[in-house]
C-alpha cells in the first residue's frame, strides 16, 4: 500500500506497455479493463463478485450521482467506496459526456453548461469547478478533468473549438483540484481525428501537467479503423512515463488493438449491457444466447472459461433463463463477460512482459476467426 499516486511501466512489448498504478487503495494492474458502475453498481453485479473477476478499479459516474442521489448526499454517508461496498480505486468521469449526449436544453456557454436532467427536468449548472466539487465530495481516487465532447463526424473548426475550450476547461480543473495527495487527476486530450489539433491538445495537457492523461473524443461513431488510425499518433503524443486512458472502449477487438497502440487503461458499459441482452463474449467472439440453436445444447458457453456461468450451466440453460426473462440470465452473462474481459486484460499483461504481444494479438484474432463451436 501507499500514500501516493504513482505510475511504473515495467515492461513494453512492440508499443504495448504493462505496469502498475499504485494507489492507496491498492494497485492497479495495466493494462487494465475498468468495469463501469454507472448509478453506484455494475448492473446485475455485488461488488465482490466484480472483484472475483480480476477488476482493480471501478468507473462512476459523475453526471448520474449528481442527479441521483447528489454526491452531497453521498459525501454524508461516508463516500463512494462506503455507499457502493467497494473499497478499491475508482476513476470518476468528469459527467461532460453525459451532459452532451443525455442532458436536455442544453446551453453552453465558456463557464459551462446549463442543461436539464433526462430525469425530472430538474435545471444545473455543471462548470469545471462544479466538476471538481462533485468528484471531491465523491471521494474519486482518478478524477477526470471536465471537458467538451463533440460527436464525430464533425467540421475541422467545430472540433478546433472544442478542443481548445476543453484546453481551457482543462487549466480551470486543475486550478479547482488543488493538492491532493493520494488522489490523481487526468487531463483528456481532444481532437476529433486530426492528428495536428490532438497535438496541440496533447502539449496544452503537458503544459499544465497531471497525474494521467486520457484519449477522448473516440468511440463516438467514427468506426473502428478511423479509432486505431487516431490512436496511431494520439497515444504517442501523450507522456510515456504516466498511465493513458482511452475513455469508453470497447468490444474485445478494440481493447487488443489500442493495447497494441500503447494505451493502459480502459472502461465500456458493453460487458454488462450485453449481458443483460444475452450476448456473451468469448475467444471464439460473440455468441447470442436468444438463439434457438442453443436450447438443447447441453455445453458450456465457453469449455474453457472458469467462471461460474461456465463452470455450473449449459448453453440450454443460459437460452431458457433468458427467454424466461429470469433475472439470473444477466447475472450469469454479465459475470461471465466481465471475466473474460479481465481474462483478456491478464493474457494480455503476461504476454507484453514476455514481449510476446504480437504472438498474442495474432493467436487472439485467429480464434475469433474460426467462430463458435458447431451447433449438435
Amino acid at each position: 500500500m501507499t500514500d501516493r499516486f504513482s505510475f511504473t511501466l515495467k515492461a513494453t512489448s512492440g508499443a504495448a506497455r504493462t505496469g502498475v498504478i499504485s494507489t492507496p487503495r491498492g494497485p492497479i494492474r495495466t493494462p487494465a479493463f475498468m468495469p463501469v458502475g454507472t448509478a453506484a453498481t455494475v448492473k446485475a453485479m455485488l461488488p465482490d463478485s466484480v472483484a472475483a473477476t480480476g477488476a482493480d478499479i471501478l468507473l462512476g459516474n459523475t453526471y448520474h450521482l449528481m442527479l441521483r442521489p447528489t454526491a452531497e448526499r453521498i459525501a454524508a454517508l461516508g463516500g463512494l467506496h462506503r455507499f457502493m461496498n467497494w473499497e478499491r480505486p475508482i476513476l470518476t468521469d468528469s459527467g461532460g459526456f453525459q451532459v452532451m449526449s443525455l442532458a436536455e436544453l442544453r446551453t453552453l456557454t465558456e463557464e459551462g453548461v446549463t442543461f436539464r436532467s433526462h430525469i425530472d427536468g430538474s435545471k444545473h449548472h455543471l462548470t469545471p469547478e462544479r466538476s471538481m466539487e462533485i468528484q471531491r465530495l465523491l471521494g474519486s481516487d482518478i478524477v477526470m478533468c471536465f471537458d467538451e465532447c463533440p460527436a464525430l463526424p464533425a467540421d475541422r473548426d467545430r472540433i478546433a473549438a472544442s478542443m481548445q475550450l476543453s484546453m481551457r476547461w482543462a487549466k480551470r480543473s486543475k486550478d479547482a483540484f488543488g493538492d491532493r495527495p493520494g488522489h490523481a487527476l487526468f487531463g483528456i486530450q481532444q481532437g476529433g481525428l486530426e492528428e495536428d489539433l490532438r497535438a496541440e491538445s496533447a502539449g496544452a495537457l503537458r503544459e499544465i501537467g497531471f497525474d494521467g492523461y486520457a484519449v477522448g473524443g473516440l468511440a463516438v461513431g467514427e468506426g473502428q479503423e478511423a479509432m486505431f488510425g487516431c490512436l496511431d499518433h494520439a497515444a504517442g503524443q501523450l507522456p510515456a512515463d504516466k498511465p493513458r486512458y482511452l475513455m469508453g472502449v470497447g468490444k474485445p477487438d478494440d481493447i487488443v488493438g489500442a493495447v497494441a497502440r500503447g494505451i493502459d487503461m480502459m472502461d465500456c458499459v458493453l460487458p454488462s449491457r450485453s449481458g443483460r441482452t444475452g450476448q456473451a463474449w468469448t475467444r471464439r467472439g460473440q455468441v447470442n444466447l436468444k438463439n434457438a440453436r442453443h436450447a438443447d445444447d447441453p455445453r458450456p458457453l465457453d469449455e474453457a472459461c472458469t467462471c461460474p456461468a461456465c463452470q455450473g450451466y449449459s448453453r440450454a440453460y443460459l437460452h431458457h433463463v433468458f427467454r424466461a426473462g429470469e433475472m439470473i440470465s444477466g447475472m450469469l452473462l454479465t459475470w461471465h463477460n466481465l471475466h473474460y474481459y479481465q481474462e483478456l486484460m491478464a493474457g494480455m499483461r503476461a504476454a507484453i512482459a514476455e514481449d510476446r504481444f504480437a504472438a498474442f494479438e495474432a493467436a487472439f484474432h485467429a480464434m475469433r476467426a474460426e467462430g463458435d463451436i458447431e451447433p449438435l
